[in-house]
């Protein structure tokens, strides 16, 4: 049976949606503007775009509402470099949080989180897990390796 209803992630901005909506399509590779709405010859009004296959919406609405951590993005890596990329691209004008949370510099949280984390934290050694927990809580962009070292995988 169908899906009866598709969920949207919808993304308000303050003015500078086409920006970041461009922003984020040169990011993901398998990205594009799906549609844009403009008030006439202005600026984009609403828009959407995927994102790796995930649809989202985006609205220029003004400064009554900002982002928070409370939201937030998670990408699922596979590998150190997509990581380190990803984290690059998405900090520059931003900022770094912890355990794999950043801003982006319009303000929207994101989780670059490597499948891996997964791996140590829900492996069969809890004390092995606690290490992991451990040496997470001590980064801000996760590293792989230092991960599975903590964890006694080497």
């Amino acid at each position: 049976m169908p899906a009866k209803h598709k969920i949207t992630t919808f993304l308000w901005f303050d003015g500078n949606a086409e920006e970041a909506i461009n922003h984020y399509i040169s990011i993901f590779k398998n990205s594009k503007v799906t549609n844009l709405h403009r008030m006439g010859n202005g600026p984009v009004m609403t828009a959407t775009f995927e994102l790796e296959g995930q649809q989202f919406m985006a609205l220029n609405g003004g400064p009554q509402y900002k982002f928070t951590e409370a939201i937030s993005l998670f990408v699922n890596c596979e590998t150190q470099e997509e990581v380190d990329e990803l984290w690059a691209k998405l900090t520059a004008g931003g900022s770094e949080g912890r355990c794999g949370w950043l801003k982006d510099k319009f303000g929207v949280s994101w989780q670059i989180i490597p499948s891996a984390l997964g791996g140590v934290l829900g492996g069969p050694d809890p004390a092995g897990a606690k290490r992991a927990v451990e040496a997470m809580l001590q980064m801000k962009k996760i590293d792989i390796r230092r991960l599975e070292e903590a964890y006694g995988r080497e």
